[in-house]
């Protein structure tokens, strides 16, 4: 059954998805649910020293946190887990980990400074440091468009997955709220299989594209090669 999902962005409830997969066919699930805030306050309206947030419309995919049954599917059909946001979703999560991540965006608006990601490993405490301050990015020369409020770099995926995920398995990422795309894109880029699932129509259609437009510019660059 895990075939259908593979390799792609999946348009769905994630709920859905995951009563279809068996029991720890994943190997890591890297995600970024929703923290159950307002839109506003995630950083979609408002303004900062670098100038005016991008407004990306009206939604309402981050009004609540997602019900304990979605965490329980989570560590029942995966083998470690990544989850952006645990401070908010301490609740539903409940579990204590000696491992969280923290991402300094090196932000000098009026936004969080870091964000925090609750993990499944035993290891110590992380910290990644990777500018994302409005229209600063640490990858000036390859910046990336914002396409989801929320949207995580994917250089910084890259840099989690090479430090989380074991590459000797050959196993699973998933992301099962793909939001735009990145944890898909770092997993083609570093020839990981994954599987992404992503409710919200319009940020669906928008990260299939995105995802299609990093394959295709691999493809016309491996052509030259």
């Amino acid at each position: 059954m895990i075939e259908k999902f593979l390799n792609k962005i999946t348009h769905g409830d994630c709920l859905d998805v995951m009563k279809q997969l068996p029991d720890k066919c994943i190997d890591l699930v890297l995600t970024d649910p929703p923290y159950g805030e307002k839109m506003s306050r995630r950083g979609t309206i408002g303004t900062s020293n670098r100038g005016v947030a991008k407004d990306y419309g009206k939604s309402d995919w981050d009004d609540k946190i997602p019900d304990k049954i979605y965490f329980d599917e989570i560590f029942r059909v995966s083998k470690n887990q990544i989850i952006f946001g645990g401070n908010f979703l301490a609740q539903n999560i409940g579990k204590n980990s000696p491992c969280w991540l923290v991402w300094d965006k090196n932000n000098t608006g009026n936004y969080a400074d870091c964000e925090l990601a609750w993990t499944s490993f035993s290891t110590a405490v992380r910290k990644y440091s990777f500018t994302w301050n409005g229209m600063i990015q640490e990858d000036m020369k390859n910046k990336e468009y914002r396409i989801h409020p929320t949207q995580k770099p994917v250089k910084l995926l890259e840099r989690i997955l090479r430090d989380y995920y074991d590459s000797s398995s050959n196993g699973v990422v998933a992301d099962f709220f793909s939001g735009s795309g990145s944890v898909a894109i770092a997993c083609y880029n570093l020839g990981i299989p994954f599987i992404s699932v992503e409710k919200n129509l319009k940020h669906y259609e928008d990260s299939v594209k995105r995802l299609q437009d990093v394959q295709a510019q691999i493809k016309l660059f491996k052509g030259f090669v």
